[in-house]
C-alpha cells in the first residue's frame, strides 16, 4: 500500500510539472529589501477554490480557423477592422480578416527572441484616431543580459496594405537587466484616464519582486509619454520606485479593466497556484514570500493565509491553467457574457470564463480548445478572437469564435 501511495504521489508531481508552461527554478534567497509602507489596501476576499473546475464545454460557439502566424504573441484591432499581430521573432503584421490579406509593418525595434521573449504586446493609444500612436513591448539585449522594454511610435499605413512605425521612442525599460530567457511579462493596457499600465515580471529571479530598487515583479503605471504620474503610491521615492503601482508579483501575462475601472491581472504561479488578482494602489501581493504553489525543487512556500498583510489572489488554480491573454467582454454577439472575463489557458488548452461580482470573481466555465491559447481579444463585431501559442509547433492559428 505504501509503495502504491508513493507511486501515486510521484505521478501527481510529474503531472503538475508537465502541465505548467514554466521552466524549473531554484528556491529563492531572502528578499533584498522591503518597500516603505503605504496605507494598507482593504484586505482581499479569500481566494475562490479552483481546484475542482467546472466541466469543460465544447458546444458554446463555432470556431473558425482563419489564418496562421509564426509564434504569435498579441493582437489588436484598428478602427477599420484590420488587426496588428505580433510574432515573437520580431515581425509585426497588418492583417485584414475581410480580405484575408496581410502585409508587414517595418520599423519594429530590434528584439531579442528567446524562449519566452521577443516581440510582445501591441496596443493603440486611447486617441489613436487622432494621433495614430501605437505602443509595443519587446525583449531587448544589453550585452549578455535581457530585459523588457516598451516603445511608442506613429503608425503610418499605405494603400498597399503595408506600413511603418515612425518616430519610435523607447519610453520604459526593466531595471536591472538579467540573464535568462523567461518571465518578461510586458503586457500593456490603458485605463479610462489615459494612464499606461505595464506588467513587469520578475525574470525568474524571485527577490526583485520585493525590491523597490528594481521594477521587476511589479505593475507599473505611467503617463502616456512614459513620465511618472504625481499620484503614484511611491512617487516620492527614487525614479524606479516611483513607477510602481503594486509589487510582489511573479509572471504577469494578462491585464484588463472591468466596466467599473477595476484593474484585474493574472499571473503564473510556480508549481501550482496560478492567480487572478484585483490590483490595488500600493498593494503587495507577497511573492516570493507567499504563494499558493511551491518552488519547482519542492521547497514549500507559505500560503497567502499565513501572511494577511499581503493581498491574496481572488482566484487560484491548482492544477494550473498557465494563463495568457485576458479580455473583459462588452460586446453584443455573446450578450449573456457581457462583463465576463476571458483568459487563455496554455497548459490547460482552454478558454476560461470569469464571472465578476464587484471585488470578487469565480471561474464560471471552461471551454476545451484542444490547443494552447496565447491571446484573447474582442473584435469590432463582438466576436471573440484567439491566438494559438505557436512556440512548440512553429505556428499558431488565429481563431474566430461566433455564437452557435
Amino acid at each position: 500500500m505504501n509503495a502504491h501511495r508513493n507511486l501515486l504521489a510521484a505521478a501527481i508531481t510529474l503531472g503538475l510539472l508537465a502541465a505548467c508552461s514554466k521552466a524549473p527554478d531554484p528556491a529563492p534567497a531572502a528578499p533584498a529589501t522591503t518597500p516603505e509602507a503605504v496605507p494598507a489596501p482593504a484586505p482581499a476576499a479569500p481566494a475562490a477554490d479552483a481546484t475542482a473546475t467546472p466541466p469543460a464545454r465544447t458546444d458554446a460557439f463555432d470556431i473558425a480557423q482563419v489564418t496562421r502566424f509564426d509564434s504569435p504573441w498579441a493582437m489588436t484591432f484598428l478602427p477599420d477592422g484590420r488587426m496588428l499581430v505580433t510574432e515573437m521573432a520580431g515581425t509585426l503584421h497588418l492583417y485584414d480578416p475581410a480580405s484575408d490579406t496581410r502585409g508587414s509593418i517595418v520599423g519594429v525595434p530590434e528584439v531579442a527572441h528567446v524562449a519566452q521573449g521577443g516581440l510582445g504586446d501591441i496596443v493603440l493609444h486611447p486617441r489613436f484616431a487622432e494621433n495614430q500612436v501605437v505602443y509595443l513591448s519587446f525583449a531587448e539585449r544589453e550585452g549578455d543580459l535581457l530585459g523588457s522594454a516598451v516603445a511608442r511610435a506613429r503608425l503610418a499605413l499605405d494603400d498597399s496594405g503595408t506600413g511603418s512605425l515612425d518616430d519610435l521612442q523607447v519610453i520604459w525599460r526593466q531595471v536591472p537587466k538579467k540573464s535568462g530567457d523567461g518571465h518578461f511579462g510586458y503586457r500593456i493596457a490603458f485605463d479610462g484616464d489615459g494612464k499606461l499600465w505595464i506588467s513587469s515580471s520578475e525574470r525568474k529571479e524571485f527577490d526583485p519582486a520585493q525590491d523597490m530598487a528594481s521594477n521587476l515583479g511589479k505593475i507599473v503605471r505611467l503617463n502616456d509619454d512614459g513620465s511618472v504620474p504625481a499620484d503614484n503610491p511611491f512617487a516620492d521615492q527614487d525614479e524606479v520606485a516611483a513607477q510602481v503601482w503594486s509589487l510582489g508579483h511573479r509572471n504577469i501575462l494578462g491585464l484588463a479593466f472591468d466596466g467599473d475601472g477595476r484593474l484585474w491581472a493574472h499571473e503564473m504561479g510556480p508549481m501550482g497556484g496560478d492567480e487572478l488578482n484585483l490590483i490595488q494602489r500600493g498593494a503587495n501581493y507577497g511573492y516570493p514570500l507567499v504563494s499558493n504553489g511551491d518552488h519547482y525543487d519542492g521547497t514549500p512556500i507559505p500560503d497567502h493565509e499565513t501572511r494577511p498583510e499581503f493581498n491574496a489572489p481572488v482566484i487560484t488554480w491548482t492544477p494550473v491553467i498557465s494563463p495568457a491573454g485576458f479580455m473583459i467582454y462588452d460586446g453584443e454577439s455573446f450578450a449573456d457574457w457581457r462583463g465576463s472575463g476571458f483568459i487563455g489557458g496554455m497548459s490547460s488548452k482552454s478558454l476560461v470564463r470569469i464571472q465578476f461580482d464587484g471585488d470578487s470573481a469565480r471561474e464560471a466555465e471552461r471551454f476545451d480548445m484542444g490547443r494552447r491559447i496565447r491571446e484573447v481579444e474582442q473584435g469590432p463585431d463582438g466576436a471573440i478572437w484567439l491566438l494559438e501559442d505557436g512556440t512548440r509547433q512553429g505556428g499558431g492559428w488565429l481563431l474566430k469564435l461566433t455564437p452557435r
